[in-house]
């Protein structure tokens, strides 16, 4: 019989612990081996368990969660899942723990305590399995000089809309992957980026504000007709379909719910499929980094 999961929980609510543990320990192969009630007492406990994976709150007393995860990510191997609310707030700190460290994370859609937490455990479920699964890494090393390689001039202006598209799929465990990525591209690339990444609404916002500020690329979120541009990356806003259509020589971003009934919103398989009927499919370079399911790879 192949060795369970082993993960502790910690949140400073006892309802979430309790949920959290019911939700998990129903998966079958994931074992619960202790829970913790605040940052201090996590980190003791990931120390003297060495569980697998910690779902780790981000809003909780004596120890914040960023803090506790500094500790858990230097001093185990455990892989750290943060759980965190569903607002603007929630969603810079969720992705400042991605940067030091964490695997990913699962929102909360009711704040602190969320009453609705058992309609995500599909998700809670895969995004610990997943983690289990994944290469541990400290926290980054230094990134490249964002401002520095902002000052080399833009790519070649004057092209008749794009010489290069590329399209990227990122979901679980992606946000630090990408921003790897990313880092690296130079503003001077005739190639324009457009990434569907799996996030909730504010999240994207926040995600590609993050970005803007370490890449030497322009990167902001999609909106109503924006315009991909190279040396430009565009990122689709959650809650939304992000459709790639020719228009007024260029090609352009819109937003919309349809199709409904995908699993994912915004869906890499939407963008792509739209990409590819608005911009010549020999010149689109099409990534899909790690992630839940499928979306993107027909």
């Amino acid at each position: 019989m192949a060795r369970k999961i082993r993960v502790l929980v910690v949140d400073d609510s006892a309802f979430m612990r309790r949920a959290l543990v019911q939700i998990l320990e129903a998966a079958g192969d994931i074992e619960v081996v202790g829970t913790a009630r605040d940052g201090e007492e996590g980190v003791a406990k990931a120390l003297e368990l060495q569980p697998d994976v910690v779902t780790l709150d981000v809003n909780m007393p004596q120890m914040d969660g960023l803090t506790a995860l500094c500790h858990i990510v230097d001093r185990t191997r455990a892989r750290v899942v943060m759980v965190s609310s569903l607002t603007q707030e929630g969603a810079e700190v969720t992705l400042e723990a991605l940067a030091l460290g964490a695997v990913d994370f699962v929102a909360k859609p009711g704040g602190t305590v969320s009453l609705g937490i058992k309609n995500l455990a599909e998700e809670i479920v895969y995004k610990v399995r997943a983690a289990a699964r994944a290469r541990v890494r400290g926290r980054p090393a230094a990134r490249p000089d964002a401002t520095a390689a902002r000052q080399e001039p833009a790519a070649p202006a004057g092209l008749p809309g794009l010489e290069w598209l590329a399209v990227i799929g990122v979901s679980t465990g992606g946000p630090r992957t990408l921003e790897e990525v990313l880092i690296r591209l130079s503003p001077r690339l005739p190639l324009g980026v457009v990434v569907v990444q799996h996030m909730p609404p504010h999240f994207t916002l926040s995600f590609a504000q993050r970005l803007d500020r370490v890449c030497a690329v322009k990167v902001e979120e999609a909106s109503e007709g924006a315009k991909v541009e190279a040396g430009k990356v565009i990122v689709a806003r959650g809650g939304y379909h992000l459709h790639l259509r020719e228009s007024g020589g260029g090609l352009r971003c819109h937003l919309s719910h349809r199709p409904e009934g995908t699993l994912f919103k915004p869906s890499v398989e939407v963008t792509m499929r739209s990409a590819m009927e608005a911009f010549s499919p020999q010149r689109m370079i099409g990534i899909l980094l790690t992630g839940m399911g499928d979306d993107g790879a027909e």
